[in-house]
């Protein structure tokens, strides 16, 4: 087998990531391989940012997986750092050969390297593949995530707020 590199993504890669995320039960049907315009408007903020890394396996030039591992600066933990990692993918020609774990060593490492104290994951409770495979690589299931879809949430907030004159949004509390 050919070697593997894991390299930065780039523009040119956006198509195979998209294909990756697309081909997967969970998310065919919230990807739209067939309109890339979100993927590369997302792709250049992502990029723009250093404190996000979005990674392709590239095997004979090809993009075989992808992950996302964001630095998240915090004063929780001393002020630690947390590398997020997000939307890891294997081609379906590529998985079950060790791929996803070594896409997922490589973002323990730089995370590392960001001198990140903590590395955290979420996985959907539909893949209870995926949950045996990070329990695996040394994760535990220590919290339960919350997610809120703000596309089909009510618009209403838990408290009115206001700008203060700096444009900040400041709760308020109601009387």
């Amino acid at each position: 087998m050919a070697e593997l590199r894991i390299r930065r993504a780039t523009g040119a890669d956006v198509p195979a990531i998209v294909a990756m995320l697309a081909d997967d039960p969970l998310s065919a049907g919230r990807e739209s391989p067939d309109d890339l315009a979100p993927y590369r408007a997302a792709f250049a903020a992502v990029d723009a940012d250093p404190n996000q890394m979005l990674v392709v396996a590239e095997r004979d030039g090809r993009a075989v997986g992808t992950l996302q591992l964001t630095i998240l600066p915090g004063l929780a933990r001393r002020g630690a750092c947390r590398g997020q990692i997000e939307a890891v993918r294997v081609a379906r020609d590529e998985r079950g050969g060790g791929l996803g774990a070594a896409l997922t060593q490589w973002a323990i490492d730089e995370a590392r390297r960001r001198g990140c104290r903590l590395v955290q994951l979420t996985s959907d409770v539909a893949r209870p593949d995926a949950h045996r495979f990070y329990e695996r690589l040394g994760f535990a299931a220590t919290h339960v995530g919350f997610k809120l879809n703000l596309d089909a949430a009510p618009m209403t907030a838990i408290a009115p707020y206001r700008p203060d004159e700096g444009g900040v949004p400041v709760l308020h509390e109601q009387h």
